[in-house]
This record gives structure tokens, C-alpha cells and sequence, in this order.
């Protein structure tokens, strides 16, 4: 089954399946700056655009484009910056 969520007025949107190994979702992003939270262990890779991210107990934000990923543990929040609009690949994981 498709699930389809959107979050931050409609400024991220994001269509979610599931596999073998998890859940997971595609999604697109509007320039702006996010606060998200994790229930379970995240791996995002960035389709296209770039994204800055700023990881739990981090003082420096890192800029993560297309092609690359980033990882961040459950029960943590995270802040996304988006200068134009991005796509990504987000995988919630139990490890």
C-alpha cells in the first residue's frame, strides 16, 4: 500500500511503501528550514538538490547533495535546510 503525508503547510511531501527490510519514503522538499523527529533509525539519501543538515548533538550544519546520505538514530530530532526544492530517499530502520 502507498501512504501519502505531508507536513510544514504542504512544504514537504512524501509518498511512503514498504519492502522487505522496512518502511520507507520518497520525498520532495520546498526551500525553508525543518525540524524533524525520528522514532526509529533514518537514512536519508538525496535524490536531487541538496539539502544542509544540522544532526543530533552537532554544532555545524553539513550540506549533503545529490547522490549521498546521512544518517540519524531513533528518538532524535534534526533540523533541513533547503535552498530550492529537493528529493530524497528516507529509510526507517529498527538497528
Amino acid at each position: 500500500m502507498i501512504t501519502e503525508n505531508e507536513y510544514f503547510d504542504g512544504n514537504v511531501k512524501l509518498l511512503g511503501y514498504e519492502t522487505t527490510e522496512g518502511k520507507s519514503t520518497i520525498g520532495v522538499i520546498n526551500p525553508g528550514e525543518y525540524r524533524f523527529g525520528t522514532a526509529q533509525k533514518e537514512i536519508m539519501h538525496v535524490i536531487e538538490g541538496q539539502l544542509e543538515v544540522l544532526l543530533p548533538d552537532t554544532a555545524e550544519w553539513i550540506s549533503i547533495s545529490a547522490g549521498n546520505f546521512f544518517e540519524v538514530p531513533a528518538n532524535a530530532s534534526f533540523n533541513i535546510k533547503a535552498a530550492v526544492q529537493a528529493a530524497y530517499l528516507c529509510q526507517y530502520r529498527q538497528i
